[in-house]
């Protein structure tokens, strides 16, 4: 079988002759071969060969493999292999992306004892190959001989763990951490832990936060002896000199805290909590925060108001607006962590003090918070603290200055209804609804249209008509037409919440009127507004409720809203389906050929093209073809024109 069936290898082009592969191996291996380059990489481009000495070693690997099926798909392959090498950026990450397929053709023990040194020693190229790389070995563990060579893998992977970009840092620690499953617990001390300690140790920071990463996977597995040094390691790390690596420690600290034994937590995770919480970098002390959440799920209720409460306080109030925004982030997570006792007492006041943030940043993320912080609250005493301490707050929001801590506020605060219940809603927060149902923010107004199904549910569809949809017909007949455009953009989705029943009785007169409006833009949403709610109640609903009124506007004396109803037979045909567009639509678009207006002539030519093809043959025929006919002799230029159009699309000529 060869290579080529085993791996699907796609050959991207036909070599015809192979003698120019041999050749073009031989021209490369003689340029690899200079100075600069480790004793690895001259060992793999010119390794000696009993069968081939003459020939690149694993060129020659691949070509005798080739020769011996005598099958030609083998040889690109050999171009794989020296493109590893070749100046173009996008050749050398061409091949590192077929790296699995180079390794197949090698076998395991060439791809131990040549690829993978090759590999570590030339670990000096652009980011992109870089990262290429990083990613493929983190898939090679079958490649190399499976978990008993594993280990094989980690140099390569080392030397990519501390190069300067980022991402090929992440990438590599990523592939490390994959590949550490995969060693047994005397491989993991043996290789894997010392790999951990070197860059723990390392000279450049690059290494030392790679190896914060690496603890939590390799510390379960490890002895007591060995777990003890890698404490220390951590340790080490959340107290290094250089802010990045801090930084890269904390990310890592609940991480890591989930993992420790519970003595450990208390003893070491618990004051390097501490360190870092009031480390003199808000970007090291915002990371504590997110650490807290995994610590305090770790510790007895009993311990956590000694040992995690009062950073916690000190994060909420921290002079930085980074670390305050982070806490608002994670408030509803660290109020399940650290229970309803020390929510009614610490975190109510702490939330409160968010959403009077004097930065919006701060103000939107807790806004954004509400309703989950509101549904976990204790329900004994749920609805005394949400009416005292956070609907204040709320009503300030509701009139902030910033339209994100308002758009915020809008996509939760109607889930409130739901907590309150009918009386609630009604007296307190429906003249909140109202009030952002009539903001500026187009994108306010949206969040709360999205969510009006939360308060039907609770006060019902009539109650609901009586407040709320008023100030909606009021927005819809706004003087300005960007405000009713914008209701006509929700008008589908309100729809859809409120029923078909309660639309056909409130909202049906307000969507045909859209479509006599003076601006066009207006009339053309109306006209899309009706399709989408057609698909949404049916062909039957569109039949008996939509179509006459449309069609009645064909005999409109003005010529703009005649257009219309072209427009909307446009776009309601196919949603219609053949039976109503061929019994009702299309005689009204027949009759209207003879408009004395041209601009209506030639979208009648317009609209036979677009339902032409819902309808039949015998239709098109019959009656399509001898309009269009005489449209295309019409004294107007443009009605001959999309006639003539009209006729060559439907292939009527």
């Amino acid at each position: 079988m060869t290579l080529k069936k085993i791996t699907g290898f796609a050959k991207q082009e036909q070599i015809r002759n192979s003698s120019e592969i041999h050749g073009f191996a031989k021209g490369r291996r003689r340029s690899k071969l200079r100075e600069g380059e480790g004793p690895a990489a001259a060992a793999f481009w010119q390794k000696p060969r009993s069968v081939a000495p003459q020939r690149h070693s694993v060129t020659a690997t691949v070509s005798k493999m080739a020769g011996a099926d005598g099958d030609d798909s083998l040889y690109p392959i050999a171009v794989l292999i020296d493109e590893l090498r070749n100046e173009d950026v996008q050749l050398r990450l061409n091949s590192i992306k077929k790296l699995s397929t180079i390794a197949l053709a090698l076998g395991v023990e060439r791809t131990r004892t040549e690829l993978l040194p090759f590999l570590t020693d030339t670990i000096y190229d652009e980011d992109e190959v870089l990262l290429a790389l990083a990613e493929q070995l983190g898939n090679f563990t079958m490649l190399v001989g499976g978990p008993e060579y594993v280990h094989c893998l980690l140099p390569p992977l080392e030397s990519l763990a501390t190069v300067e970009e980022t991402v090929v840092r992440d990438k590599a620690v990523e592939s490390l951490r994959k590949i550490s499953q995969e060693h047994s617990p005397v491989d993991l001390e043996v290789h894997f832990e010392p790999l951990v300690k070197r860059l723990a140790s390392g000279d450049w920071f690059t290494s030392r936060t790679s190896a914060c990463g690496l603890f939590s996977v390799c510390y379960p597995r490890v002895s007591s002896t060995v777990k003890a040094e890698i404490r220390q390691h951590f340790r080490t790390l959340c107290s290094d000199d250089t802010p990045m690596v801090r930084r890269a420690a904390a990310s890592k600290l609940g991480e890591f805290a989930k993992v420790l034994e519970l003595e450990y937590v208390k003893s070491d995770i618990i004051s390097l909590f501490t360190a870092l919480a009031s480390d003199e970098q808000d970007s090291v002390r915002l990371l504590a925060v997110e650490a807290c959440v995994s610590i305090a799920t770790l510790l007895p209720q009993e311990d956590l108001e000694t040992l995690v409460m009062p950073t916690l306080r000190q994060a909420a109030e921290d002079k930085s607006w980074r670390v305050r925004y982070m806490v608002a982030d994670k408030f509803s997570e660290l109020q399940k962590a650290v229970g309803p006792e020390i929510t009614k007492n610490d975190l109510v006041p702490a939330f409160q003090n968010l959403l009077k943030d004097c930065e919006a940043e701060v103000r939107a993320a807790a806004a954004n918070k509400v309703k989950e912080f509101c549904e976990n609250l204790p329900e004994d005493n749920r609805e005394q603290i949400i009416m005292t301490h956070i609907l204040p707050c709320v009503k300030e929001l509701v009139s902030d200055t910033n339209q994100h801590v308002k758009s915020a506020l809008a996509s939760v605060i109607m889930g409130l209804s739901t907590i309150l219940g009918k009386d609630n809603t009604i007296e307190h927060l429906l003249p909140l609804f109202l009030a952002q149902l009539k903001d500026e923010c187009p994108e306010v107004r949206l969040n709360i249209i999205s969510n009006l199904d939360c308060v039907n549910e609770v006060i019902g569809i009539r109650q609901l008509s009586q407040s709320l949809l008023p100030a909606i017909v009021e927005l819809a007949e706004d003087a300005k037409w960007r405000v009713r455009l914008a209701i006509i953009e929700y008008m589908p989705l309100l729809a859809g919440q409120l029923g078909v029943e309660f639309f056909d009785e409130k909202l049906n007169t307000l969507c045909m009127a859209w479509l006599i409006d003076h601006v066009y833009a207006i009339r053309e949403a109306a006209t899309c507004n009706l399709m989408k709610l057609v698909e949404k109640f049916g062909a039957e609903w569109a039949q008996n409720t939509i179509v006459p009124k449309v069609l009645g506007m064909a005999n409109d004396p003005n010529y703009l809203h005649r257009m219309t109803t072209l427009f909307c037979i446009n776009a309601l045909s196919k949603a219609c389906g053949q039976e109503i567009t061929t019994k009702q639509m299309l005689p009204v678009v027949l009759k209207m050929s003879n408009d004395q207006v041209a601009n209506v002539r030639f979208n009648v030519a317009k609209s036979l093209q677009k339902i032409g093809p819902i309808l039949d043959s015998n239709a098109l025929q019959t009656e399509v073809k001898p309009v269009l006919e005489k449209l295309a002799s019409d004294t107007d230029m443009d009605v001959k024109y999309f006639a003539q159009e009209a006729i060559s699309v439907l292939a009527l000529a």
